[in-house]
């Protein structure tokens, strides 16, 4: 079977319906397996901005429940690749023109699980331009910055207990990725979707892509690997035990951790709230640098109208 999306033979029973805008024409295909090899191509162009798609699809492939979503492919009038979104859970976009992100728009509008759109800020702004979804509203948006590091420039020390996470880590390791859900988004997943929340972070840990220091069973320091690929590794949930902060422990952590992951990886990249000093700060030291503004905006469902007090107060 060819997988070329440039073939319309192959691509047409795929197809969505043409979408005309500004003046050019632009067609949206849900992708398939056996697409993958063109899309990475494609995404590789700026690793750095796509690593999370990019990730999902080398460990889940195009169609997988594990992506939370379905990837869509934007090709121009001559059937070349423009653009691929991943829409579902989050919406991620990796868009060629401001055509491409009104298209995207659109048909993401549409997406029933909508939990979060994230990408730089330049691209989310033109995006909620023509995002106007219906039954959702923009809940809260947070400004993050985009740090990568390329080499290690401090020389690592020993943490002789800092190691992979088993199964035995779980419930600590919930509850500590849970609280910083929290504090970011105002959710929490404990509450919200427990089953899938543990089954996550336990497939997580099986893949053996969360760290952690634990001493006299309490966690010390903690990050988890989110997206893994040849180009740049991609990570969150950086924690250091706030009764053990000041001590230098998260520079020590995270230095020996990202010394390693770089022997195996061209960059180490992750994003930080902008008022996260403290963060910001480890970054800095540890050798990071600062490449680009990112938004992520948290959606919720309008409550339905008869749900509401005649009053006006809700």
């Amino acid at each position: 079977m060819s997988t070329n999306l440039t073939d319309t033979e192959a691509r047409t029973p795929a197809m969505a319906p043409g979408l005309r805008t500004t003046g050019h024409s632009l067609t949206l295909q849900l992708l398939t397996s056996g697409y993958e090899a063109e899309v990475l191509t494609f995404l590789a162009e700026r690793s750095l901005h796509t690593v999370c798609m990019t990730g999902l699809i080398l460990e889940n492939g195009l169609r997988s429940p594990s992506n939370r979503g379905d990837f869509y492919a934007c090709l121009d009038a001559a059937g070349q690749l423009e653009g691929v979104a991943l829409i579902g859970h989050a919406t991620l976009i990796e868009a060629r023109s401001d055509a491409v992100i009104e298209a995207f728009a659109r048909l993401a509008q549409n997406n029933p699980r909508a939990h979060l759109i994230r990408g730089e800020q330049e691209m989310i702004e033109r995006f909620l331009g023509y995002y106007q979804p219906i039954g959702y509203q923009p809940r809260l948006m947070c400004r993050e910055l985009l740090f990568e590091q390329r080499y290690c420039a401090l020389t690592p020390e020993t943490v002789n207990n800092l190691r992979q996470a088993t199964l035995d880590d779980l419930g600590q390791i919930m509850t500590v990725n849970a609280e910083m859900i929290f504090e970011e988004s105002g959710i929490n997943p404990l509450q919200t979707d427990l089953t899938g929340f543990s089954r996550r972070t336990a497939r997580r840990i099986e893949q053996g892509r969360i760290w952690v220091w634990i001493e006299n069973k309490r966690l010390i320091f903690k990050t988890d690997v989110m997206s893994d690929t040849p180009e740049v590794i991609y990570l969150e949930g950086v924690f250091v035990n706030s009764e053990e902060r000041g001590k230098g422990y998260g520079l020590l952590c995270f230095t020996q951790l990202c010394h390693r992951l770089l022997e195996r990886a061209k960059s180490i990249c992750l994003l930080v709230n902008e008022h996260n000093e403290a963060g910001i700060n480890l970054y800095k030291k540890a050798g990071y640098t600062l490449q680009g503004y990112y938004d992520t905006v948290y959606l919720q469902r309008e409550k339905p109208q008869k749900d509401k007090d005649l009053s006006g107060i809700e």
